[in-house]
């Protein structure tokens, strides 16, 4: 339908208060859709990682907010010569806020040498020498620089913790760009107050081979008696645990995708029906030269779909650009959902719209094939 462009443009043209509002409303329902995708995604990516079903988190027993977790430090020793497990880390977290927060401040505090060979950390600024030497030295996620508007060289201070920022970093897994690492002894003692010797959660890496839920049923058996008990699960479903409330309403608003697909729908099958009574006439003429009903169903159709890929296009445009640099995140108890964007969710965003486009000229379509060229030219004079 290459050929019929310049005519649909020039309806367009003829109607352009009509087509601007058409497609400035899908651009805003898909801007939407955009937004609510990379939340779902950010969920998925976090709760369903490959490396975190393989990953145990050890934290104190009937505790949520990381400050409330106290294990014993030495905790370590034993969990390490457990079968199967290939290094344990020692954790220390503080945070700004435990409940839900789009500006949730998250420090995690372990040892440099645990840090560097546990994480996959590109240093866009700053270096891992310079971190090593700073007792208060601490690498900053890029989301988190960019929203606070942190530089290496640059103290700041958060929840009473003052640190000196010494790296910037980028990470595969996009959460972890919402966090401040530091050292685990200087967050100990961060605050006033001297906490060395505990720490909030262990991180036990396994080995392949390892049964998961048998290892943590291990680590539990162990400490029940013992002077802190623990509950021990595997890293995704740990986060999916303290994300429960949040992902609840994360599913609820999925439904909010559906009602954007649906109001662009039904937008576009408003306007594209408007056109079709519009230009009837015009539709009689098409039939007269020679072009048969079903290329007027083609024509109708093609209508529908550019206006509702303009629309999302521009939205999802708009969608990815403003999710690439505002950096938005959601942490509810140390835990961060990420919000970013991706190719797979501009492509899905993309094929809504022309799927959309398509359904919405199917009616008007047939309502203009059908039309006959008699009845066509009556109504029109």
């Amino acid at each position: 339908m290459f050929q019929f462009l310049p005519y649909l443009l020039k309806g367009f043209w003829g109607h352009r208060a009509r087509a601007m509002l058409t497609v400035s409303g899908t651009a805003v329902a898909l801007f939407v859709f955009c937004f609510v995708s990379a939340v779902q995604d950010g969920l998925l990516r976090l709760t369903q990682d490959k490396q975190a079903q393989r990953t145990l988190v050890v934290f104190q027993e009937n505790r949520f907010c990381p400050t409330s977790s106290r294990l014993p430090q030495d905790y370590t020793k034993h969990i390490a010569e457990l079968p199967s497990v290939t290094g344990v880390i020692p954790i220390k977290v503080v945070t700004n806020n435990c409940r839900a927060s789009l500006d949730a401040i998250v420090f995690q505090g372990m040892p440099a040498e645990k840090l560097r060979s546990s994480r996959e950390l590109n240093l866009t600024a700053g270096s891992w020498s310079a971190f090593e030497g700073a007792d208060d030295g601490a690498l900053v996620g890029q989301a988190v620089a960019n929203r606070r508007n942190l530089s290496v060289g640059k103290k700041f201070t958060i929840n009473e913790v003052t640190v000196l920022v010494t790296g910037v970093f980028q990470s595969p897994t996009t959460a972890e760009e919402n966090l401040i690492y530091t050292h685990l002894d200087f967050l100990q003692r961060a605050r006033g107050q001297n906490s060395v010797g505990t720490v909030t959660q262990m991180e036990v890496h396994l080995s392949d081979d390892a049964d998961v839920d048998h290892v943590a049923a291990t680590i539990d058996a162990h400490y029940r008696g013992g002077p802190v008990a623990t509950t021990t699960r595997t890293k995704g479903m740990f986060q999916a645990d303290t994300l429960a409330d949040l992902a609840e309403l994360i599913g609820f608003i999925h439904y909010l995708g559906y009602a954007c697909v649906g109001l662009v729908l039904a937008l576009v099958a408003t306007t594209t029906v408007m056109s079709v009574q519009d230009r009837i006439k015009e539709h009689g003429v098409l039939q007269t030269i020679g072009l048969r009903p079903n290329r007027i169903f083609r024509l109708i159709v093609s209508e529908s779909t550019l206006l509702s890929t303009a629309g999302g296009l521009l939205g999802i445009g708009a969608g990815l650009v403003f999710l690439s640099f505002t950096g938005l995140a959601v942490a509810a108890e140390g835990v961060t959902i990420s919000f970013r964007p991706s190719m797979d969710l501009a492509i899905t965003g993309a094929i809504v719209s022309v799927v959309v486009g398509v359904l919405a000229g199917i009616i008007p379509g047939i309502q203009a094939a059908r039309t006959k060229i008699v009845t066509a030219l009556r109504q029109a004079g």
